[in-house]
């Protein structure tokens, strides 16, 4: 097969399928000048690559050696369905590369006027400078000057030129090819990866990158001062439920992992953080997250790693009741899952603590949409349970209402 870069480029959706089955396969590499296959997806307009991609768990805010994301590429190119798509898959829309320019500037710049109003009206700041002092506006023709002038005001967006900030240090960088290729399970938002362990005994270490919120037992048991309301509940489900369909879609597929809300960890979105505005800092000057800048996240550093202990059951509360009572070369993991997910679920709901042997109790305060829904993933009969990438567009819907 030729360069894979090649196939994105030339819109070869066949052979760009082809090579993303093979789980060897690292998605996010970059080429020579750091271009990752989403970033030249975005570049050329192939809408059904770039969907392919993110879907296979692209890096959505991956930088090239110029720091340009997939948006800066879309925006400035005129494809404004990728730019939406992007958008709703959490691009950082304010993303600045090394000119300091966002895809703001650059939809201005190029005259591309209904991409710029939808990157306003989805929270692009059109007073940021770049490293030359110049704002989105300032690169603007007259009429889409004023048009986003007004837009901005009535958005309430502070129209005080805000001064560049070097933001390299997001780390964002897309893989060399040169690079040691890593697993794809690194690739996902709402996967955590494990970056180190150690199994020689005594000293068994797994290491994790540190979550300051902890796990999404610890938000919804403990006194972090995060409210899970329903609008957060459905933000988490969609979350996990995306974790989740991405680690079914790997082949092989992966063992001994038991989803409970202990193995979910919540981090801070910083695709959703805009770091000029002072609500995410503290009085010390350190980065502070809020509620609706939180995603979930399936922590793989709670697998059941081979050198722990074998035959003992870590988390019975939160497994279907054909994983403790059926060998495991006789369970449905898939469809186990799908159990444990809706007792999460259930937990947010609730905030009650789930208790092994003790059927769930669903109150009436719950609503409609997600006792149902929590039924449908709790059948008997596991072959009836819907799948994860079945119950992602329900759970969206559920978070218009």
């Amino acid at each position: 097969m030729d360069d894979i870069f090649t196939q994105v480029r030339e819109g070869n959706a066949l052979q760009v399928r082809v090579w993303l089955d093979n789980t060897e396969n690292d998605l996010n590499q970059g080429d020579d000048h750091r271009f990752s296959l989403l970033h030249w997806a975005a570049r050329e307009g192939r809408t059904n690559i770039v969907d392919m991609l993110i879907q296979r768990g692209a890096r959505i805010n991956a930088t090239n050696m110029g720091d340009d994301t997939a948006l800066h590429l879309a925006a400035s190119h005129g494809h404004r369905d990728i730019v939406r798509m992007l958008i709703q898959n959490k691009a950082n829309i304010n993303a600045i590369n090394e000119h300091g320019n966002t895809p703001l500037h650059y939809a201005c710049f190029w005259g591309q006027d209904l991409i710029a109003e939808e990157l306003v009206n989805n929270g692009a700041l059109v007073s940021i400078a770049n490293k030359f002092d110049e704002t989105p506006l300032e690169k603007s023709k007259i009429r889409l000057h004023e048009m986003l002038r007004e837009r901005a005001a009535q958005l309430g967006q502070d129209l005080t030129k805000i001064p560049f900030k070097d933001r390299s240090w997001l780390g964002y960088k897309t893989r060399s090819r040169m690079e040691r290729s890593v697993g794809r399970i690194f690739n996902h938002p709402n996967v955590l990866p494990v970056l180190a362990c150690c199994n020689q005994p005594p000293s068994l270490v797994v290491i994790s990158q540190f979550m300051p919120f902890g796990s999404l037992y610890n938000v919804i048991h403990g006194e972090t001062g995060i409210v899970v309301d329903q609008n957060q509940c459905l933000r988490f489900a969609i979350d996990i439920a995306r974790g989740m369909e991405f680690l079914h879609s790997l082949e092989p597929s992966i063992p001994n992992m038991i989803l409970t809300s202990k193995h979910i960890m919540i981090d801070e979105d910083l695709a959703k953080i805009n770091i000029d505005d002072p609500k995410y800092y503290n009085q010390d000057g350190t980065m502070n997250g809020v509620d609706e800048d939180l995603t979930a996240r399936i922590n793989m550093s709670d697998y059941k790693f081979s050198f722990h202990e074998k035959g003992k059951l870590y988390s019975p509360a939160w497994m279907a009741p054909e994983a403790l009572q059926r060998k495991p070369a006789d369970i449905n993991w898939k469809a186990a899952d799908m159990w444990s997910f809706a007792v999460c679920l259930w937990e947010m709901e609730t905030r009650e603590i789930a208790m092994e042997g003790l059927r769930l109790n669903i109150p009436p305060g719950i609503s409609s949409h997600t006792s149902r829904l929590i039924k449908i993933c709790m059948n008997e009969e596991p072959g009836k349970r819907p799948k994860f990438d079945m119950i992602i567009p329900i759970l969206e819907k559920m978070r218009q209402r």
